[in-house]
């Protein structure tokens, strides 16, 4: 059976672990497909996906919990989980944590905002360490450990934000991230400042060039970075074939399309690698069942890509 626990793949990597963002079932097999070793549920991504509404503070913890089992339970590689403020005070952080450990998440990332309709607003720093505390003790004993956050702003709140993250890591939060950092030289200061494992947030291009690489990144503490790619990717995929789908008034364009996979088809199935259930169930029954879709043979799982064993999807 694969190994899901974050912290023993980061405790015993040689190099920065880079985790996309994802939201839902379909984008967490993506990232597994192509090789990634972890995953960051986006917690504003999740809230379009799922509800169909902006990050605004409309994403609650029931929400979260569903889709973080949901992911957990389908994928071989860990996944760290965004709860934004934990939806509340201690109480409700722990409650939180608890709840998103039992849920499958890896790690949790417990942010210092005041108001999720507000997040450049920042608690007090005695009510954020209380949240802290609070999950920390949600996360005694199990595989899930918390990632303390600020939304501190570098250019004018950058020595708050770090004090803020290295009290968070005397409490005992095995990660630290300052969310709006960006560049290296952020990355230098923030590595300064604040002691322990340190993720780099939402990594981006300045100018037409990487904002840094993970090379740069692994010696100052950073061994962890999450990017943001796959909504936009099924986003701009959804609409490519539909322009050209709605012009045609049918599918052919989806059809005929050879795309990243080689698969051919209007069907994202074969990439779930439905064989591999088949041949699990045949196990019990001693048959020799293949599945199809409405009677019609699925190709086969494509070459290139990383096929996981059936035990750690199901």
């Amino acid at each position: 059976m694969a190994d899901k626990s974050l912290f023993r793949l980061l405790d015993r990597s040689d190099h920065c672990i880079v985790a996309p963002c994802v939201y839902d079932c379909a984008s967490a097999r993506a990232v597994e497909l192509v090789g990634f070793e972890a995953m960051m549920l986006s917690g504003g991504e999740v809230s379009i996906a799922m509800n169909g509404v902006i990050d605004y503070g409309f994403t609650n913890l029931t929400d979260v919990e569903w889709i973080t089992s949901r992911i957990s339970q389908t994928s071989a590689i860990p996944l760290a989980a965004d709860i934004e403020d934990g939806f509340g005070g201690p109480l409700a952080v722990y409650r939180s944590a608890r709840r998103l450990a039992m849920a499958g998440a890896k790690a949790l990332q417990l942010e210092d905002a005041s108001d999720m309709e507000e997040s450049t607003g920042l608690l007090p720093r005695e009510k954020y360490y209380e949240k802290v505390k609070a999950a920390l003790a949600a996360l005694e004993g199990s595989d899930c450990f918390l990632i303390a956050r600020t939304n501190a702003d570098p250019e004018t709140e950058m020595d708050e934000g770090c004090e803020r993250m290295r009290m968070a890591h005397e409490l005992g939060a095995q990660m630290t991230t300052v969310v709006k950092i960006g560049t290296l030289d952020h990355a230098k200061h923030v590595a300064q400042k604040v002691p322990g494992w340190k993720m780099f947030p939402d990594v981006r291009d300045i100018d037409g060039k990487p904002a840094v690489t993970v090379d740069q990144i692994y010696p100052l503490g950073f061994n962890l970075m999450t990017m943001h790619y796959t909504l936009k990717a099924a986003m701009d995929g959804m609409l490519e074939h539909g322009l050209h789908n709605v012009k045609q008034q049918g599918c052919h364009y989806t059809c005929q399309k050879v795309d990243a996979t080689g698969v051919m088809g209007m069907s994202a199935t074969p990439l779930f690698d439905p064989q591999s259930y088949m041949e699990l169930e045949n196990r019990f029954t001693g048959g020799g069942k293949e599945y199809t879709i409405v009677g019609n043979k699925v190709e086969e799982f494509p070459e290139g890509f990383v096929r996981t064993a059936i035990e750690d999807r199901l």
